[in-house]
C-alpha cells in the first residue's frame, strides 16, 4: 500500500487536511509532524487518482501528480545515480516522460510535490519496464527507509548538559533535530576520520530530542535520508539507559511518534498535556488558518522563503549610522519577497535566489552581493554582480562556487548576502539609487540564522573577513527565529523597530503598511518621519470626540517605553486608567481619562505627577488632575512593543501550567491568570497583554488603544469610552478599516526581538545564575515554546526567551495602586517580559549630535545614545537595582536574597540583565 509521507521541518498542523486527501485519520505526535493510518487502500487507488506512473510503448514510462501546483520526479535507473527533474504542469497535472529504457530496467522513483499549502514526499516505489505499474510500496534495499541508513544515526549524552550524534560516512552528512517539539533545525555535521559528529549544547534532563540524519552515500552516489528517531536525554551519567530509549523509539514510518505522555520536559509548553483550561478557549487550535510556511523540504532543495526591506547604508559601517531607521516613503514599493532554493542541501551543486520586487529595478543596479569578505571596506562581498531580469518585478541569482573559499559550495558554508532594491527612477514614483537591503546569513544546508561577529575592531584596510558573520548561538536567540543579527552600526536608538529576521514571504509589505498606520496622525494625517512624508489623508480627522494623543509612535516612541515626565508635565503618553468609588466605570469620565478633545467637546481633565515620595531611596509619584478628580485609578506609561506576537502564540496551557493560587508548593509564589471576555465573541480568554493581562490578544490590545488613546473605532470595540452620565462622546461604529487594523497588528506582531549581547562574558553569565539562585526565574519565567497553531508563519513552533510567566503576582501594597482590573487585584500585577530591558533605556532617550560624519572606517558616527532609564508600570524605578527593591508580596523573598548578595554578585545580575 502507498503512504505519503509528510516531510520534515516543523510544518504545523496539516492532519484534517491529509485526511481528506487520502481517506484516512490522522494521529498527531508530538513533534510537529505527523503519522498516518488508514490511508489509500490499495496502489491503485493511488495510481489513478494522485500520482503514479503508466508504462508507454517503446520502453517509455511516464510519471504523474495529479495537483494544480508544482511536482518534482526523482528516480534512479538500475540503481545508479539518482535524478531530480521538474515536472511539465498542464490542466492541473505535472507529467515527466523516462524514454528508451530496455525491457526489464528497474526504475526506483518518488515524488516531492506541493499540495497549494506545504511540500509532501510520497515514498520509494520501483516500476520494471514490460511490467504494469507497480503496487509496490516497500522501499528499495538502499532507500531511507532502509535499516541499514536508520542505523547509522545515532546519539549519546556526552555531559551533564550535551549529547553528541554521530554517523559513520566518509561524505557530508546533515542533521535535522528539533528539541521538545520545537522548531526543526538543520545543522551541518563535523567530518573528521570518516565520522560526522554534531553536539547539541544546553540541554536538561527530561528533554525530548528529535533527530534524523542526511548524508552521501558514497557506494550509491545519492544521498540517503535515515527515518526520525526520538531520544530522551537524562545526562552522561545514564547514558547507556538513554541510548537504549532511541531503539525502541525509532519508527517504520518517516515521521516521529509522540512520546509526550512518557517524557518529561523543561519547555513548559511540552509538559502540559495535563492542564485542563476549563473555560477558556484558547485564541488558535487545529481550525486556525495558517499562513504558508518559511522553510520546506522540496525533495531537490531546500527551500526558504522571506522578505527583505530597503536601507540606506550597510549592517556593519558603524561610522555612516545610516542602517536601521526607515527611508522617506518607505512604504511605497521598497520591499522584496525572496526564496533561496538550495540544492546543495539535498546533494546538488548549486544555491539559486529568486527575488520578487515591488517595482522595477534600475538595470545596472540591481545587485544581490554574496559572500563577505570584508577587506577593503565593510560591505566587500566576492560575488558581486546584478541579478538576471525576468521581467519588471522578478530577478535570479544563482551559483555553485563560493569565491570567498575558492571552492564548490559545501553544506555548512556561510552565505552573507545583501539585496540592493536600487530603483528604476524612471519606472518608479520617487526612485532613488541608494536603497541597499537588510544582510542575512544564510547557513548552507539549514537556513538563515541571526548573526554576531567575529570581532568588532577598528578597520584595517587589506585584512581578509573583519567582522566577519558567525551564527548567534541558539541560547542568545531569545526570540527564536525572529531574533534579529548584533547592531554594529551605532544606532542605539532603533532596537525596537526592526522586521523579524524571519519575516515571512509576502510579508514585507503588510508590515510596512502597518508601521504606516504606527506613525500617522489621526488628527492631521502627517506623518512623524521626514517631512516630506506627505499626507495619510484616509486618516485625517478620525481622532474620537476626546483621546489621549494623536498617533500610536506618540506614547510608543521608537516602539519603546515612555519616558517619566517631569513633575507638573502633562503625562500624555500614560493612561490612566479610572473608576467611580467602587471601581465602576467612572460615570462622567468612562474607563479611561482622555484629556484631549475634539468638536466643542471638554476636556476630561490632564493628569500629572505633583511630587515624589522618597524613602530609603526609593521613589514613588503622586499625582495631580487638572478636572474631575478619580475615586480610584491605575497609571501605566506606555510600554515596549517588540515580542508581543511571540508572548501571543505561547500556548494557554503552558501558562496555565505555571498557576499556584493557593500556593500549594508553598514557595511563596502564587501567580494566577487573569481571564478576560472576548470582545468580538463574548468567550473567556486568557489575559496575557497590559500591565494586569486584561487584553487576550494582540488585536484586541491594539483595538483598546485604538479606541481610548486615539478616540479611534474599529470593528472590534465600535463604541467610544463614555461615562453613564457623560454628553458629546461621539458615534459608534467602525472609522479605521480592517485591513489597515490588521496591518498594524501585523506590523507590532512581527517586530524582531534583539538577541542577548555580552552572552559569553564570564560576569554576564554568572548573573544568569544568580538570577536563577535567588528565584527571579520563579515569575520570570525564561522559556517557553510557541504554538504549532500560531497563524504567523514567524512565530510558529519557536523556542523563545521572553522572562515571563504573564501571570498575575501580587507584589505588595507598596506597589499597588486603587483600581484592579478584570480578576486582577489593585496589588497584582502581569510579570513583565525581561527581553529587551538592556537597551530600552537608549531606545526611550534617543540619540543626540548629527548622524554620521566620523571621518574612518572603525569609528562611530557622532550620534550617541542619551539614554532614560524608567522600570515598572509607572516608571518609578530609575535603575534596574530599585526595580528589584520595589518588590514585595509574592516577590519579597527574591528581594531578600538579593540584599544578601555581595557586591561582584549583584554587579553580575545587573550585568545579565543589560544583556537582555
Amino acid at each position: 500500500m502507498i503512504k505519503p509521507a509528510l516531510n520534515r521541518v516543523g510544518l504545523a498542523l496539516w492532519a484534517t487536511l491529509i485526511t481528506c486527501l487520502q481517506g484516512g485519520s490522522p494521529v498527531w505526535t508530538g513533534t510537529g509532524l505527523f503519522a498516518f493510518t488508514s490511508l489509500v487502500a490499495s496502489s491503485a487507488v493511488a495510481q489513478s487518482s494522485l500520482y503514479g506512473v503508466s508504462p508507454l510503448a517503446g520502453g517509455t514510462l511516464e510519471f504523474y501528480v495529479n495537483t494544480p501546483h508544482w511536482a518534482t520526479l526523482h528516480y534512479r535507473v538500475n540503481a545508479a545515480a539518482q535524478q531530480n527533474v521538474t515536472m511539465v504542469q498542464a490542466a492541473a497535472r505535472n507529467t515527466y516522460s523516462l524514454s528508451g529504457l530496455g525491457n526489464g530496467s528497474t526504475v526506483e522513483y518518488r515524488f516531492t510535490y506541493w499540495n497549494g499549502s506545504y511540500a509532501l514526499e510520497t515514498e520509494w516505489q520501483t516500476q520494471v519496464v514490460g511490467a504494469p505499474a507497480s503496487s509496490s510500496s516497500s522501499a528499495p534495499a538502499s532507500s531511507s527507509s532502509s535499516s541499514a541508513a536508520s542505523s547509522v544515526c545515532n546519539i549519546q549524552a556526552t555531559g551533564v548538559n550535551a549529547a553528541q550524534v554521530t554517523l559513520v560516512s566518509g561524505s557530508w552528512a546533515t542533521l535535522h533535530y528539533s528539541v521538545n517539539s520545537g522548531g526543526q533545525l538543520n545543522v551541518s555535521m563535523v567530518q573528521a576520520n570518516g565520522v560526522n559528529s554534531y553536539t547539541i549544547d544546553n540541554l536538561s534532563a527530561g528533554d525530548l530530542v528529535s533527530y534524523r540524519c542526511t548524508y552521501l552515500d558514497t557506494g550509491l552516489g545519492y544521498a540517503v535520508d535515515t527515518e526520525f528517531k526520538h531520544y530522551t536525554f537524562v545526562g552522561a551519567s545514564s547514558s547507556a539507559s538513554s541510548a537504549a530509549s532511541v531503539s525502541s523509539s525509532a519508527t517504520s514510518s518517516s515521521s516521529p511518534v509522540s512520546s509526550a505522555s512518557s517524557s518529561s520536559s523543561s519547555v513548559a509548553s511540552s509538559a502540559n498535556s495535563s492542564v485542563t483550561l476549563g473555560n477558556i478557549t484558547p485564541l488558535f487550535n487545529s481550525s486556525t488558518a495558517l499562513e504558508s510556511v518559511l522553510q520546506y523540504d522540496r525533495g531537490d532543495a531546500l527551500v526558504t522563503r522571506f522578505s527583505d526591506r530597503a536601507r540606506d547604508r550597510h549592517a556593519k559601517e558603524n561610522h555612516f549610522q545610516a542602517y536601521d531607521h526607515y527611508l522617506k516613503f518607505y512604504w511605497e514599493q521598497r520591499t522584496a519577497s525572496v526564496e533561496i532554493i538550495d540544492y546543495v542541501a539535498k546533494g546538488g551543486n548549486k544555491i539559486r535566489m529568486e527575488v520578487k520586487s515591488e517595482a522595477r529595478l534600475d538595470d545596472g543596479q540591481a545587485e544581490n552581493r554574496w559572500w563577505y569578505i570584508g577587506r577593503n571596506t565593510l560591505a566587500e562581498y566576492c560575488g558581486n554582480g546584478v541579478m538576471n531580469r525576468v521581467d519588471d518585478l522578478n530577478y535570479w541569482k544563482e551559483e555553485s562556487w563560493n569565491c570567498r573559499e575558492g571552492r564548490q559550495i559545501q553544506i555548512g558554508d556561510k552565505l552573507e548576502f545583501e539585496i540592493s532594491q536600487f530603483l528604476d527612477k524612471n519606472a518608479v514614483i520617487r526612485g532613488q539609487d541608494n536603497y541597499y537591503g537588510t544582510t542575512y546569513l544564510y547557513i548552507v544546508g539549514q537556513g538563515l540564522v541571526p548573526w554576531d561577529v567575529t570581532d568588532r575592531n577598528a578597520f584595517v584596510g587589506g585584512l581578509f573577513k573583519q567582522r566577519d558573520s558567525i551564527p548567534l548561538p541558539e541560547y542568545a536567540q531569545l526570540g527564536g527565529g525572529t531574533t534579529l543579527h548584533v547592531q554594529m552600526t551605532a544606532e542605539p536608538d532603533g532596537h525596537f523597530q526592526q522586521m523579524a529576521n524571519n519575516l515571512n514571504y509576502g510579508n514585507g509589505q503588510p508590515f510596512v503598511l502597518g508601521r504606516r498606520v504606527h506613525h500617522t496622525s489621526f488628527v492631521d494625517g502627517t506623518h512623524d518621519e521626514h517631512e516630506d512624508n506627505g499626507l495619510f489623508e484616509e486618516m485625517i480627522g478620525k481622532a474620537g470626540t476626546r483621546y489621549i494623543n494623536e498617533r500610536c509612535a506618540d506614547c510608543h516612541e521608537r516602539n519603546g517605553r515612555a519616558p517619566v515626565a517631569g513633575i507638573g508635565e502633562a503625562l500624555d503618553r500614560w493612561v490612566f486608567r479610572i473608576g467611580d468609588a467602587n471601581g465602576n466605570s467612572h460615570p462622567l469620565l468612562g474607563r479611561v481619562l482622555q484629556p484631549k478633545a475634539n468638536g466643542g467637546a471638554a476636556s476630561e481633565g490632564e493628569p500629572s505627577i505633583a511630587y515624589w515620595t522618597e524613602t530609603n531611596g526609593l521613589r514613588k509619584p503622586n499625582y495631580q488632575f487638572s478636572g474631575i478628580q478619580p475615586e480610584t485609578f491605575s497609571a501605566r506609561l506606555a510600554p515596549q512593543l517588540v515580542g508581543m506576537g511571540l508572548l501571543e502564540a505561547i500556548p494557554e496551557s503552558a501558562i496555565l501550567a505555571r498557576e499556584d493560587p493557593d500556593d500549594l508548593d508553598g514557595d511563596g509564589i502564587s501567580g494566577r491568570a487573569n481571564r478576560v471576555i472576548d470582545p468580538v465573541t463574548g468567550e473567556t480568554r486568557l489575559g496575557r497583554f497590559g500591565y494586569k493581562a486584561a487584553a487576550a490578544s494582540l488585536k484586541h490590545q491594539i483595538a483598546a488603544a485604538f479606541n481610548t488613546d486615539m478616540g479611534v473605532m474599529t470593528s472590534v470595540m465600535p463604541n467610544p469610552d463614555c461615562g453613564a452620565n457623560q454628553i458629546n462622546c461621539g458615534p459608534s461604529g467602525s472609522e479605521l478599516s480592517d485591513t489597515h487594523l490588521d496591518n498594524l497588528v501585523k506590523y507590532v506582531a512581527l517586530l524582531g526581538v534583539r538577541g542577548q549581547r555580552d552572552y559569553d562574558k564570564p560576569e554576564v553569565i554568572r548573573g544568569k545564575q544568580v538570577f536563577s539562585e535567588i528565584g527571579c526565574d520563579s515569575c520570570h519565567t525564561p522559556g517557553f515554546t510557541t504554538s504549532s497553531y500560531a497563524p504567523f508563519a514567524e512565530l510558529r513552533n519557536q523556542p523563545i526567551q521572553p522572562y515571563t510567566d504573564l501571570l498575575l503576582h501580587d507584589l505588595g501594597p507598596e506597589m499597588a495602586d486603587s483600581l484592579g482590573e478584570g480578576l486582577a487585584t489593585g496589588s497584582e500585577w502581569r510579570t513583565a517580559p525581561l527581553w529587551g530591558v538592556g537597551v530600552s533605556a537608549c531606545v526611550t532617550g534617543g540619540v543626540t549630535g548629527l548622524r554620521g560624519q566620523a571621518p574612518a572606517f572603525g569609528l562611530d558616527g557622532q550620534e550617541v545614545c542619551t539614554p532614560k532609564e524608567s522600570y515598572l508600570h509607572d516608571g518609578r524605578a530609575r535603575t534596574l537595582a530599585e526595580a528589584i527593591l520595589w518588590h514585595g508580596g509574592e516577590g519579597a523573598g527574591s528581594r531578600s536574597r538579593y540584599n544578601a548578595l555581595n557586591n561582584n554578585d549583584k554587579a553580575a545580575l545587573q550585568a545579565f540583565l543589560k544583556s537582555l
